[in-house]
């Protein structure tokens, strides 16, 4: 409808403001990006140090000199990013200032404007629910991509117009009833094989670890990759408000809780700590870094810190 697409690009044009005058502060270069990764060229060697990337191994002049040494690799000269957005029906939620559906099109702004710099290129593939897959379509004009339960592939461009157009399309596209499948989101930046890049998961991570924690660490093989998970705080803990009526946004299910308890509280305080947990040790053995954004929160702000503290590990010979 004429109005949501209204508030899609009223909304847009606000972040776009937000991101410019908080990240460009942070951009030093035309190909720095959220994960600026070392590009996959071979250069010179120097000695190793700790923390650097043991496939990196110079063997050659290891054996040579009998310290090991890693081989240095020079930028490539565009990078590509690829965003996999999680909008299923469990993201169309939220009790602080943002719906978590809102923090991951504010997510997808912030990485692309980062990253659709000097020839760039960047794409997405979205997931909206359970089913079959859409095949790629054309977002030059900004339309969102329709139906229930698909995954949709925005295919990789460059320039800033561009980038524009897959914004609104993220923006626009509706959320639909049922269960997603986050493991074959992820698979989709996987197929086809591309060069070495930069990936980008934004999701709840809340579907089981077993279902995406293989595909996310196959695509650490070739990619940089950056998980960003968004949470909400009723996700971590329980109001004493009485009764608390709860749906499950994605099977329906309505459940009366008694919040007055405070040994339920504890209780679902503790496992949602313990899935928290989950998550981040999943996350942690598939290689990805993590960022953790919430509703309740500046987003902008974390993500700034985020890109800062990248940074300054960067500076002391790593990159995460």
């Amino acid at each position: 409808p004429a109005p949501l697409a209204d508030r899609s690009e009223a909304v847009l044009s606000r972040l776009q403001l937000l991101v410019t005058r908080k990240l460009d502060g942070l951009l030093q270069g035309d190909y720095a990006g959220l994960l600026p990764g070392p590009g996959s060229e071979a250069g010179e060697s120097r000695e190793y140090r700790p923390g650097d990337d043991v496939r990196r191994m110079d063997w050659p002049v290891t054996a040579r000199t009998t310290t090991p040494h890693v081989r240095r690799t020079v930028a490539d000269r565009e990078l590509e990013t690829w965003l996999a957005l999680d909008l299923s029906a469990s993201l169309d939620f939220g009790t602080g200032q943002w719906l978590k559906r809102e923090v991951v099109v504010a997510a997808a702004a912030a990485i692309t404007h980062l990253t659709v710099r000097g020839g760039n290129r960047i794409g997405a593939v979205i997931g909206t629910g359970g089913g079959a897959s859409a095949p790629a379509r054309r977002w030059r004009g900004g339309s969102a991509p329709a139906g229930p339960g698909v995954l949709t592939r925005l295919p990789a461009r460059s320039g800033r117009k561009e980038a524009q157009g897959l914004l609104r399309a993220v923006a626009g596209t509706a959320i639909q009833p049922g269960r997603g499948d986050l493991g074959a989101l992820i698979e989709m930046l996987n197929r086809p094989p591309r060069r070495r890049g930069v990936a980008v998961v934004v999701s709840d991570f809340l579907a089981p670890a077993e279902q995406w924690a293989r595909p996310m660490r196959k695509l650490r093989v070739r990619h940089d990759v950056l998980a960003i998970e968004v949470v909400d705080p009723r996700e971590l803990e329980l109001p004493d408000v009485g009764v608390l009526p709860v749906v499950d946004p994605e099977s329906g299910e309505l459940h009366e809780v008694q919040t007055a308890d405070p040994r339920l509280r504890q209780r679902y305080a503790e496992a949602a700590a313990a899935q928290r947990a989950t998550i981040a040790a999943a996350l942690r053995g598939a290689g990805a870094a993590h960022l953790r954004l919430r509703t309740d929160r500046d987003w902008l702000l974390d993500m700034v810190r985020f890109v800062a503290a990248q940074r300054h590990a960067r500076t002391r010979g790593t990159t995460r």
